[in-house]
C-alpha cells in the first residue's frame, strides 16, 4: 500500500498533463479551422484551400503540442501561474507559429496563407492562456463569495504599495483563510496613485490616511515595514493617532519571501518597530570561533540583559555557561528555558550575590570561565539616589569582585556592561557605572586579562523601562506618567544590544566601547504611539501626566563627553572605541574609603567620595521619597 500512493500520484500528475497536451491540440486544431473561417468568411473555404486545412491540420497540432511541452507548458499550475507564465506562453505560440510557416517552405510547398498564419497565432495563444488561467482568474470571485458567507470582515488598508506590500494583498485576494477585506494601497510614491494593483486601487499617500480611514470606514492598516522607515511608521501613528484602529506588521523583507506572503507573518505592529535605526547583521560564525567549548560566565543572568547574553551564548556552543544570579527565581525560569531549548549544551546555575568576596571567588575556582559577562547592577536611578551606599556595594565593590575573580583564575576576558548614564553623571547610579569604568583602566599590567566596558543606553523591553511600565499603565486605563515633555532617550532593542555587546566584548576593539544608537526619541511619542497601538486615542481614552524629572534624572542623556568623541573612532558597523581615561590621582584610595564609608551607611561621605572619584558627577537635591516610577 505504501508502494501504491506515490506511483497513483505519479500516474495522476502525468496524466494531467497529457491530458493538457490533449486539448492544447484540440484548440490549434480549433484555431486553424476558425482562421480559415475568418479568413475567406462570407464566401466560405474554397475547395482547395479545405483540402490545404487538412494536409495542414495535422502538422499544427504535432508542432503547437511539441512547443507546449518543450517550454514545459504542460506541467501548468493553475493557482500558482503568474506573469513570468504567460511570458512563455507567449513564445511558445510564437515559435509554434514561426515553425508551422517555415517548414513549407523549407518543404518547398504551398503554406498557408499568411494572415490564416497570424489568425491561427492569435485564436490558439488566447485559448491557451484562456485555459490557463480561467481557474486563477474565477478563484478570487469565489473566494469573495465564501468570504461573503462567512460574515463581516475586517476592512484593511495597506501601508505600502511596494512589492512586498504587491506580494501581501495577493496573497490576502487568493486565500480565505484570514479575517481582511482590503479596500485598497497607500504609499508615498505619487507615481502609483490612481494605479491598481491586484483589483485594489492605490488611493493615495500616507498622509491621506484620516481622510481614506474616516471615508472607507477602515478598522486596521497592514503596515509592510521592509519598505516603511520607522519614521514613517511613527508617522502613521501620529495620524492615526485620533481614530481607534489596530495595527499590524509585516516584518520581514521581500528577498526574504521570494515570491509568497502568508498572513500569518503579519503580526501586531510593537514598539520596536518605532525605531529610528537600521538594524545591523554579522556573521555568528565570528563568535561562535570564539566562544565553541569555552567556559563562560554571567554575572546578573536573571536581568533582561544577563538573560539575553545567556540566550545569545548558547547557541555558539561554549564548553560551559554559568549563570549567576540573587534573583533564585528568575534565574531558575532561564536555566528551564535554556535546558528546553539547548538540551545537549551544558548550562549551570550558581544563586550568588556579587557583594560576597568568597562566593565570587569560590564560583570561579569551580568554574574557571574563559570569558565573564557583569551584567549584575542595580539600575534604578532614583531609588539609588535614595540609597547611593547600596548603588557602590552592588555596583562598585561587587563589580571588583567579580574583576579580581576573573584575573585570579586567569581568564581572557571580562567584559562590563555599561550605561549612558555614566556620561557626566547626575546621579548615584550613573556615578557607580563611572567608577567601574575608570575601575577597568586602572588594573593596566595587573594580569593578562583583556577589559572591556561596553556602554550604550536605554533598552526597550527590559525590566523596569518604559514599555512594560506604559503597558501596564495603558492596560488599567491610565494615566499614562511621563516625566517631562521635552525628556529624550536613546533607544535599542534587547537583541540588537546583546549582539554587539557580545561583538564588542569578545573582540580586542578597546578598552571602552560605545553601541551607536541613532537618535534620541522623545519618552513622550512612545507614550503616544503606545497608546495609539492599543487602539485608543491618546489624552481622551488614556491620559498622559507629567510628574517632573526624578531625583538624578536629565531630560537628554549623552552616550560620551565631547573628548571622548573627539578622540573616538568607528572599528565596526555600530561600535566605536572611545580613548580611554586614566583615573583621577588617589582614585585607588578613595575606592578603598568609598567601601568602607558604604558599608558604614556614611551617606555624606559616599557622596563627597564619588564627586572626587568622577570629577564631572554633578550633585542633586536628594529625595525624601519614591516618585512614582517612569523611565
Amino acid at each position: 500500500m505504501t508502494h501504491e500512493q506515490p506511483r497513483n500520484s505519479w500516474l495522476l500528475g502525468a496524466g494531467r498533463q497529457w491530458l493538457l497536451l490533449a486539448a492544447d491540440g484540440a484548440i490549434a486544431a480549433l484555431g486553424l479551422s476558425a482562421a480559415y473561417v475568418i479568413r475567406f468568411d462570407p464566401d466560405g473555404i474554397p475547395p482547395d484551400y479545405l483540402v490545404q486545412l487538412r494536409q495542414f491540420l495535422p502538422l499544427l497540432v504535432v508542432v503547437r503540442m511539441a512547443s507546449i511541452a518543450a517550454l514545459g507548458l504542460h506541467r501548468w499550475s493553475f493557482h500558482l501561474a503568474g506573469l513570468a507564465e504567460a511570458v512563455r506562453l507567449l513564445q511558445a505560440g510564437v515559435v509554434g507559429s514561426l515553425v508551422f510557416f517555415v517548414i513549407p517552405l523549407f518543404l518547398g510547398v504551398v503554406g498557408p496563407p499568411r494572415s490564416v498564419v497570424l489568425l491561427e497565432f492569435l485564436i490558439t495563444t488566447a485559448f491557451f492562456g484562456a485555459l490557463r488561467f480561467f481557474l486563477r482568474a474565477v478563484r478570487p470571485w469565489v473566494v469573495e463569495k465564501r468570504r461573503a458567507q462567512a460574515g463581516p470582515r475586517t476592512r484593511a488598508i495597506i501601508v505600502g504599495a511596494g512589492s512586498t506590500g504587491e506580494l501581501l494583498l495577493r496573497d490576502l485576494l487568493r486565500s480565505d483563510d484570514h479575517g481582511y477585506r482590503v479596500v485598497g494601497l497607500v504609499d508615498d510614491d505619487r507615481s502609483k496613485w490612481g494605479t491598481t494593483i491586484g483589483g485594489r486601487p492605490v488611493l493615495g499617500g500616507i498622509d491621506d490616511l484620516p481622510t481614506l480611514v474616516s471615508r472607507r470606514q477602515v478598522e486596521e492598516l497592514l503596515l509592510t515595514k521592509p519598505t516603511l522607515p520607522a519614521s514613517r511608521i511613527r508617522d502613521v501613528l501620529s495620524l492615526c493617532a485620533d481614530m481607534k484602529l489596530r495595527y499590524k506588521n509585516l516584518p520581514v523583507s521581500f528577498s526574504y519571501l521570494h515570491s509568497r506572503i502568508s498572513p500569518i507573518l503579519l503580526r501586531d505592529l510593537a514598539p520596536e518597530d518605532l525605531l529610528s535605526r537600521e538594524s545591523t547583521s554579522f556573521d555568528p560564525e565570528e563568535l561562535r570561533a570564539i566562544v565553541e567549548g569555552r567556559s563562560v560566565f554571567v554575572t546578573g543572568a536573571a536581568g533582561s540583559i544577563g538573560g539575553e547574553i545567556a540566550r545569545q551564548l548558547v547557541a555558539y556552543r561554549p564548553g560551559r555557561l554559568v549563570l549567576s544570579d540573587i534573583n533564585e527565581n528568575d534565574l531558575y525560569l532561564l536555566w528551564r528555558e535554556l535546558e528546553a531549548s539547548h538540551p545537549a549544551q551544558r548550562v549551570e546555575v550558581e544563586v550568588a550575590d556579587i557583594r560576597e568576596r568568597h562566593r565570587i571567588m569560590q564560583l570561579g575556582r569551580d568554574h574557571s570561565p574563559a570569558y565573564v559577562f557583569h551584567a549584575a547592577a542595580h539600575k534604578q536611578v532614583p531609588l539609588m539616589e535614595l540609597a547611593p551606599e547600596e548603588a557602590v556595594k552592588n555596583n562598585i565593590i561587587g563589580t571588583r569582585h567579580v574583576l579580581e575573580m576573573a584575573e585570579e583564575v586567569g581568564a581572557e576576558r571580562f567584559v562590563l556592561i555599561s550605561t549612558d548614564k555614566a556620561v557626566q553623571p547626575s546621579s548615584a547610579m550613573g556615578a557607580s557605572k563611572r567608577v567601574t569604568e575608570l575601575m577597568l583602566q586602572g588594573r593596566e599590567g595587573r594580569s593578562p586579562l583583556k577589559r572591556t566596558a561596553v556602554r550604550f543606553g536605554n533598552v526597550l523591553g527590559t525590566a523596569g523601562s518604559v514599555v512594560p511600565l506604559f503597558k501596564t499603565q495603558i492596560a488599567r486605563g491610565g494615566p499614562v506618567t511621563v516625566t517631562h515633555p521635552e525628556c529624550r532617550r536613546y533607544l535599542m532593542t534587547i537583541r540588537e544590544a546583546v549582539e554587539l555587546v557580545l561583538r564588542a566584548g569578545l573582540n580586542d576593539y578597546g578598552e571602552l566601547c560605545l553601541l551607536d544608537m541613532g537618535e534620541p526619541i522623545l519618552i513622550l511619542d512612545i507614550a503616544r504611539h503606545m497608546i495609539t497601538l492599543s487602539g485608543q486615542i491618546p489624552d481622551k481614552d488614556v491620559a498622559i501626566v507629567f510628574t517632573g524629572l526624578r531625583a538624578g534624572e536629565k531630560l537628554d542623556e549623552r552616550l560620551a563627553s565631547e573628548e571622548e568623541l573627539r578622540n573616538s573612532k568607528e572599528v565596526v558597523a555600530k561600535i566605536r572605541v572611545l580613548e580611554a581615561t586614566a583615573p583621577p590621582p588617589g582614585f585607588a584610595d578613595n575606592l578603598t574609603h568609598l567601601e568602607a564609608a558604604a558599608m558604614a551607611g556614611d551617606r555624606p561621605l559616599v557622596l563627597r567620595l564619588l564627586q572626587s572619584m568622577v570629577l564631572d558627577y554633578s550633585l542633586t537635591e536628594q529625595t525624601t521619597a519614591v516618585t512614582a516610577p517612569e523611565g
